[in-house]
């Protein structure tokens, strides 16, 4: 597979960065809000630009003299950022005065030796690009106007990008599965992320909600590449008056609806929750394939274990499909595993069965089971069709009222029995036969 290039999108805090990030993507991938600090990992995001393709990493506000230690880490991030970046997109506040920020920056890519496009934002109207000439005290080079906000310059902007990294046409960029860690706040996702990386490329605190947008990695397993979103923390309902908090969450449920293969992280020590029943119920919703990680394995005790297991038994039983894994993404010990329990998934969301073979055995289970009557009216199904892959879904052309969630459960416990389905929910659908009259 060609290695696409890749973009590192740095500056200091507050000057639009992800703005751009989202104009460059066309989604809102990347949490924005009105002060400086709400970046605080590196992320990645697969881009395009005229049919090639391009590997974009939003980074931290980059600062001088950071003050804690957080703010030091997310100093860190952006360097290693540029570590392996092919070029390099330096945004700068067309409207402000160069700060030792900026000029800290300006020197930090002058010793990386990484080919510069130096970023006017907030440049929103013709008139503000004459106001960048202050911007040349940086050494960088020509300023570049523009505005994120409105898109206005971006279009060019991308296209001299593009002539400072290799090209890779998008065909020979294939695509790759797609992987959701996903869990409540602080159960060990960002820490997983880590080991998996083989870097501390996400930061990891005590404190819950370190991890507020949804961070993009590729990572490799047993030789195959995966794209892997480590997603904020996924409280109850959204009371909490912090705004990027609320928008981090939606964010996060976002991504699982486009994740092929959700990682719900569980606390081995605490068990699965009602909020961990919930995560599961979202994930068999948007058809995302499963596998249960029972973490931090390496502190519970016997007696903790088995309350886990227990806990999982009793609250998720309904994804029982579901592999489940217990391991220490502090340690690394047993993450190994999961590259073999995704591949399953995504081979059992792929799985097909004949039109043939499939209604042959719904025949079987109807005649051996009819389903029962309702409103003094026994349904029939007429015909199913697998319809759909990732997620699997069953279409039953049905005659005689309706079928009942009991029913189709009975038949997707017995489609399971037939066929490998782990990792993969099943979802069936039935649709009434019009009524003629004659």
């Amino acid at each position: 597979m060609s290695q696409v290039p890749i973009v590192a999108v740095v500056g200091r805090p507050n000057v639009g960065k992800s703005t751009l990030v989202n104009r460059i993507i066309g989604r809102r991938v990347a949490v924005v809000e009105a002060k400086p600090g709400v970046t605080r990992d590196r992320r990645e995001f697969q881009a395009e630009w005229l049919n090639r393709r391009f590997l974009l990493v939003d980074t931290g506000g980059w600062e001088l003299t950071p003050a804690g230690e957080l703010t030091q880490n997310i100093r860190a991030q952006t360097e290693a950022a540029l570590a392996g970046a092919d070029a390099v997109l330096f945004v700068t506040d067309a409207t402000a005065v160069v700060t030792d920020d900026d000029a800290g920056v300006a020197e930090m890519l002058r010793r990386a030796d990484i080919p510069v496009v130096l970023v006017a934002n907030k440049s929103d109207n013709p008139t503000t690009d004459q106001d960048t000439s202050h911007l040349y005290s940086l050494g960088i080079g020509d300023p570049f106007p523009i505005s994120a906000l409105h898109g206005r310059g971006t279009g060019d902007l991308l296209d001299r990008l593009m002539a400072l990294v290799p090209d890779v046409n998008a065909a020979d960029a294939p695509d790759m599965a797609s992987l959701a860690i996903i869990g409540r706040p602080n159960v060990g996702k960002s820490t997983l992320l880590n080991q998996m990386l083989g870097e501390n490329r996400v930061l990891v605190s005590e404190t819950p909600g370190t991890t507020r947008d949804p961070i993009d990695a590729i990572v490799e397993m047993d030789g195959e590449s995966f794209r892997v979103v480590d997603t904020a923390g996924i409280r109850r309902a959204p009371k909490w008056g912090d705004g990027a908090d609320y928008y981090s969450v939606l964010r996060a449920k976002g991504v699982l609806a486009e994740a092929d293969v959700a990682l719900l992280m569980i606390d081995g020590v605490e068990g699965a929750t009602h909020q961990d029943q919930r995560l599961a119920e979202e994930i068999a919703e948007a058809g995302t394939g499963l596998v249960v990680l029972l973490n931090k394995w390496d502190v519970a005790s016997a007696e903790e274990r088995e309350w886990c297991r227990d806990s999982v038994a009793d609250r998720l039983g309904f994804v029982g499909w579901a592999p489940v894994l217990t391991l220490s993404a502090k340690t690394g010990s047993k993450i190994k595993r999961i590259g073999d329990a995704v591949r399953l998934s995504l081979q059992s969301l792929d799985r097909r069965i004949p039109t043939g073979e499939l209604n042959r055995l719904v025949r079987r289970w109807q005649e051996g089971h009819p389903p029962p009557v309702r409103k003094n009216r026994r349904p029939r199904i007429l015909y199913a069709v697998h319809a759909g892959r990732r997620p699997p879904v069953i279409v039953l052309f049905v005659a005689g009222g309706e079928l009942g969630e009991d029913y189709l459960r009975f038949l997707e416990n017995r489609l399971r029995n037939e066929y490998e389905f782990t990792g993969a929910p099943i979802q069936f659908r039935a649709r009434q036969r019009a009524t003629t009259r004659g």
